[in-house]
């Protein structure tokens, strides 16, 4: 009985300080090919590095941030986008640390980012302000397009669905009827929506951290609302959706288990 109590405490100890001290400061790279068949040939290949959920912290710091920037650019992708969420709150307090960090990314064309329910909640002005500064494109609501001998790939954003700042209408507007268009909105149950559309070929996601905590054989235990029906990957009509787990764990705590902090490395082809 003793030994069996002493087992148990050493197994509990041990998932605890994996889930802690490992798992949060293991950072994975998912390399996804996604066949588009709107992509244009002059866009075979194209690579997209995707970040969510930095959640800015006395964890996540500048040191760390930087960290995560330099082997994003060791990648050399053509371009990066951040799903949203880059605070938790506070968003003052670490608008130079975010800042110093974005600054050095490099892809080859450009960084693209929109807003989570927490940048809605905190501070947009100052997150979007940091975005600006940071040479990045803010997508909330819009379209940029990137050029090659006359083909088109378009990469949009919604604003945060949460807090009722998204308008798919708006993107709708602006995107022209050719060409592939990749769609980033933090919330990944909005796929439902997009894909409804038939004019997106690809939606990515953060918010939910991949589960932030999964159970072997039984999945994450508690997800937030929007989401709650993707977790990782799914299709949706002819729209492919994926999340990764996050940048930081879980705010406050850094806790993470069978959901290591991921970058996402898109390769787009026909």
């Amino acid at each position: 009985m003793g030994l069996g109590i002493v087992a148990i405490a050493l197994i509990l100890y041990g998932s605890f300080f994996y889930a802690t001290k490992i798992e949060p400061n293991w950072i994975a790279i998912n390399y996804v090919p996604v066949a588009m068949p709107r992509l244009a040939p002059e866009f075979q290949g194209y690579q997209i590095v995707q970040i969510s959920d930095v959640h800015a912290d006395r964890w996540m710091t500048q040191d760390r941030l930087l960290h995560v920037v330099s082997l994003i650019n060791s990648l050399n992708p053509d371009a990066v986008a951040i799903t949203g969420d880059f605070v938790t709150q506070d968003a003052d307090v670490y608008d130079a640390s975010l800042t110093t960090a974005f600054q050095r990314l490099a892809p080859q064309d450009v960084t693209v980012a929109v807003l989570g329910n927490h940048d809605q909640w905190t501070s947009p002005e100052v997150i979007r302000r940091m975005l600006k500064r940071s040479n990045i494109v803010d997508l909330s609501n819009s379209v940029t397009t990137i050029h090659r001998q006359g083909a088109m790939l378009h990469l949009t954003g919604v604003d945060d669905i949460w807090t009722n700042h998204d308008r798919l209408d708006l993107v709708l507007e602006q995107l022209p009827a050719e060409g592939a268009a990749v769609l980033l909105a933090h919330e990944p149950d909005f796929a439902d929506t997009s894909a409804a559309t038939g004019r997106f070929d690809l939606q990515i996601s953060g918010h939910s951290h991949g589960g932030q905590v999964a159970v072997p054989f039984l999945g994450a235990p508690k997800l937030p609302l929007y989401g709650q029906n993707i977790l990782l990957d799914a299709i949706r009509s002819a729209t492919w959706c994926s999340i990764p787990t996050g940048e930081s764990a879980w705010h406050a705590l850094k806790f993470g288990l069978i959901a290591a902090p991921k970058l996402q490395f898109w390769f787009c082809k026909r």
